[in-house]
Formats: C-alpha cells, structure tokens, sequence
C-alpha cells in the first residue's frame, strides 16, 4: 500500500514542481515597457521608426506604431487609450481640440516641423495675371488660419490685424489684392487636388508622404508659431517612459537623422 502511494504522488509531486519552475522563467510583461505611438503617415511615423522606436527598444521598452489616415481622430484615439502618444499636431490646433472635445490631454515637448507651403497647381507662379485664381486650402479652423496667413506673405489677401490669429477665417480677409475663389478640403485631399487648382495650400506631412518636394513649394511658412508637438494622457505626464520618449527626441543621435532626412524642417527652440 505504500509503494502504491509513493508511485501516485511522485507524478503529482513533479507536475507541480515543473510549472512552479515554469511561472518563475515566465514573468508577465511589465506593461510600462509598453509604448504605443500614434502619428499621421508620413514623416513623423519615419521618426519613430527609424530612429525614436530603435532607442527606446535599447531600453528596453517595447514600441509600436499606428499611423492614421485621418488626423481629427488621432487626439480621440489617445484619450481612449488605443495609443500612449501621439505626434502629429500644431500647438494651436492641439488646444484648439481638446478644448472644444474636453480631453484630459497635455503636450510634452516639441518636435521638428515640416512647413506649411503654398505649391503650384495649374499655375506655377504666385505672380499670374490669370483674371481669378482658384486656391486650395484646408478646411479645419487652425489650418485654415495658417494658410490665410501665408497668402497674406505672398500678398494675395490682406487680414484684419486680429490679436487672435489662431482662429482667422474668410470672413476676417479685408482685402483681395486679385479675385480668389477658394476650395476647402480635408487636409489629406489636398494634395490629390493640385491639378484641379491653381495652387494648394498643403501641411508639410502630407507633401512629403506625397513624395512632393518640400523645396519645391512657392513658399514656406515663417516662425515658430505653427511647431508640432507630443501629447499625451495628463496622468501620464511625469513618468519615467514619457521622460525616456523626450530624450530621444532631443538625442545627438535623432538631431543627426532628422539634419540628414529631412531638411528644411523648424526645429525646437529648446534643442
């Protein structure tokens, strides 16, 4: 009876003993390490895989990508928490956002910028004497106030001399230095568009991920006011991993890569 016994809790004694062993070598992950971007298509998903991604990897996080097609719901997508953080956006239109949608969302620090610019259509000259031109521009409140401000440059329109400048519109042009019609569109369409129009107002993520020349386009945005930047989550504002990703970003090794891509881009101020 008691060698029957020994033979039945030696198996039993084993089993258990393996997989005490086994959920020792296999820990959970460490959901921390975990880091979900969120970036339009284009350069600022580049970023983060050629260069941000593989440094953070170094330090042992784990890094993935989502890149959208449709840049109004990338901000909706982080305050979900489908993703961690998001590059993608302009200081005006992330506050102008989360203000008129109520998300609980902050921005971390700034990253390079690829200018707005005004690239020819139909016309390849800003200076035509075509009777009325047709003027693509995009058709969210922000970006629609930093396209009126270029072709304010270029002196097509003259504005209203408005302390706000975020939130220009076509009702704020006082002057028309020659008859425009304009075509707002969805960012993204626009550069789709350039051979229906005469000239395009495109955000520079959507010109590059559209193989266009930045150096190509008529003219360029000045200044710092239009700079991207990162966001994410208000909670997550102090950790360690939103610290790590703000170091790479500002890292020799990333102003090297971005200096060798991706010229003509505004940088930090802080860099």
């Amino acid at each position: 009876m008691l060698k029957r016994f020994f033979l039945f809790i030696i198996p039993i004694t084993f089993f258990v003993l393996f997989f005490a062993c086994s959920s020792e070598t296999k820990k959970p992950i460490d959901e921390s390490r975990k880091i979900v971007f969120g970036t339009t298509i284009g350069d600022f998903g580049d970023m983060v895989k050629d260069s941000i991604g593989p440094q953070l990897e170094k330090k042992g996080y784990q890094v993935s990508l989502t890149e959208y097609s449709e840049y109004t719901i990338i901000n909706k997508s982080l305050a979900e928490g489908s993703i961690d953080i998001n590059v993608f956006q302009h200081r005006p239109y992330f506050y102008y956002f989360i203000a008129g949608h109520h998300l609980d969302l902050v921005e971390v620090f700034e990253v390079p910028t690829d200018p707005l610019g005004i690239y020819a259509g139909q016309l390849s000259h800003l200076n035509t004497d075509k009777k009325e031109i047709t003027i693509g521009i995009p058709n969210d409140p922000t970006n629609i106030a930093r396209s009126l401000l270029a072709l304010q440059d270029v002196v097509f329109i003259e504005l209203d001399p408005s302390p706000n400048r975020t939130f220009l519109n076509l009702k704020d042009i006082t002057y028309y230095n020659r008859p425009i019609k304009f075509i707002e569109l969805d960012a993204a369409q626009l550069t789709r568009s350039r051979k229906e129009l005469d000239f395009t107002v495109i955000n520079g993520n959507y010109a590059i991920s559209s193989g266009i020349d930045l150096n190509s386009a008529l003219f360029q945005e000045k200044g710092q006011d239009y700079i991207n930047i990162a966001a994410v989550r208000a909670e997550d504002k102090d950790t360690q991993w939103v610290k790590d990703v703000k170091e790479a970003y500002y890292s020799d090794e990333f102003k090297t890569y971005i200096k060798r891509k991706f010229k003509g881009y505004i940088y930090p101020e802080d860099w």
